[in-house]
């Protein structure tokens, strides 16, 4: 039999191969927590360093202890790539968790990117439990209840996105959108790095209330370049400064995908797609790309399928002409066209009969 070769079989065992690249990919990130107590695993996948610790029989994490200048950190302890290996597929998260802080004007609270080498038991006083002295690559949302002139603060309710400094590159006024970061009442905050447009977004709302539609803080930043293939840690950080501030986390989820350069992904909500989730684990790639996927694999193949069976009939048969039964065969026939005489009985005529 004649080799067969086919472009929709190649296009086939192209789309296939890289199908199963994307099931094979590097487990991303996953996790959902609404409950810090034993039965969640939490500690287990989780480390706590300096004056953080679980608290109300596993109800919240404080971040800052009870006295004067107190610092905390909780961190993944499985660390992901915002870079997939060979194929340099990118990776876009979202992070969603529900916080409160105390009056007092402490250094607050930030979601931090750190890399795998950072001293995560480590603390030098600076601001939000983060490391001054040491230049490095690491990235944190802070949401600021101090006002320090030393690093350009606007004022004492702000968040901020800081990329290697402690100096913020972005800072949006909390005031503006009329909440207040240490009210002592719990918030939620999205954080979303959305990877093929190169986008972080920050927003902020009152516990309970809907997701904004703007985002509070807005940046084009490209975390890739920024970390290449480098592991890199996730967490929060918290410091009371010269305070006694203390800060709570009562739930966090995080969800982050692996997703080919040229295919476009949105920034997700946790909330809706890891509700109960409670362990670490190898997220389900996006089921509307894996659909897509699965289709043209799908309808590629019959396809391919189909080519190769012309091809068998072409290679038995050759050239020779198909023997279609009398009863099945073409007639030539001419038509004749009649006119026809359309008349109505009644016209409406001023809108009667």
């Amino acid at each position: 039999m004649a080799a067969v070769s086919s472009p929709r079989y190649l296009l086939a065992f192209f789309l296939l191969n890289l199908y199963l690249k994307v099931l094979d990919a590097d487990p991303n990130l996953t996790f959902s927590f609404k409950n810090f107590g034993k039965d969640s695993n939490f500690e287990s996948q989780f480390a706590l360093y300096g004056d953080a610790e679980v608290a109300s029989n596993g109800m919240s994490v404080q971040m800052a202890g009870s006295g004067v200048s107190t610092a905390g950190r909780v961190s993944c302890k499985k660390p992901m790539n915002l870079v997939e290996g060979n194929s340099r597929n990118v990776v876009s998260f979202s992070n969603y968790f529900v916080f409160s802080m105390s009056k007092e004007n402490g250094d607050g609270l930030a979601f931090v990117m750190l890399p795998s080498g950072f001293p995560l038991n480590v603390f030098d006083g600076g601001p939000m439990g983060m490391l001054v002295e040491r230049k490095m690559k690491f990235l944190a949302v802070e949401f600021d209840t101090f006002k320090d002139d030393k690093y350009g603060d606007v004022n004492g309710n702000h968040i901020g996105l800081d990329v290697e400094s402690p100096v913020s590159v972005k800072v949006s006024n909390v005031s503006s959108v009329n909440l207040v970061l240490n009210s002592g009442e719990k918030l939620q905050a999205w954080i979303d790095y959305e990877a093929s447009s190169k986008r972080f977004e920050v927003r902020l709302n009152k516990f309970g209330d809907n997701r904004p539609v703007d985002p509070l803080l807005s940046y084009p930043i490209d975390l890739s370049q920024m970390w290449n293939e480098e592991d890199v840690t996730v967490g929060l950080s918290s410091s009371s400064g010269n305070s006694s501030q203390k800060s709570n986390i009562y739930s966090w989820s995080f969800k982050s995908r692996t997703v080919p350069q040229w295919m476009h992904s949105e920034p997700m909500d946790p909330e809706d797609v890891v509700e109960n989730a409670e362990e670490l684990k190898v997220p389900k790639k996006s089921d509307c790309a894996l659909r897509i996927l699965a289709a043209l694999i799908f309808g590629t193949v019959c396809g391919a399928l189909g080519a190769f069976f012309v091809l068998f009939l072409w290679t038995i048969f050759g050239n020779r002409r198909p023997v279609v039964p009398e009863e099945f065969t073409v007639q030539s026939k001419e038509f004749e066209y009649k006119k026809f005489n359309v008349s109505v009985d009644k016209t409406i005529e001023d809108g009667k009969n």
